[in-house]
């Protein structure tokens, strides 16, 4: 099993953070706002977790 989970680019391009609205981009394991490169999403598995609470 590959140690990252990369999300399709095209799903990458429709996902937005929920707390700022800005696109986010992919980082390894995590997705990070665009607007804000301080708030991030894990990914677990290959599913992005954009819960307002995950983020870090």
């Amino acid at each position: 099993m590959p140690s990252t989970s990369l999300i399709d680019p095209l799903i990458v391009q429709l996902l937005r953070c929920p707390v700022t609205g800005s696109p986010l981009r992919q980082e390894g394991q995590e997705l990070v706002a665009v607007n804000d490169p301080r708030i991030r999403y894990p990914i677990d598995q290959g599913v992005p977790i954009l819960l307002k609470d995950h983020h870090s």
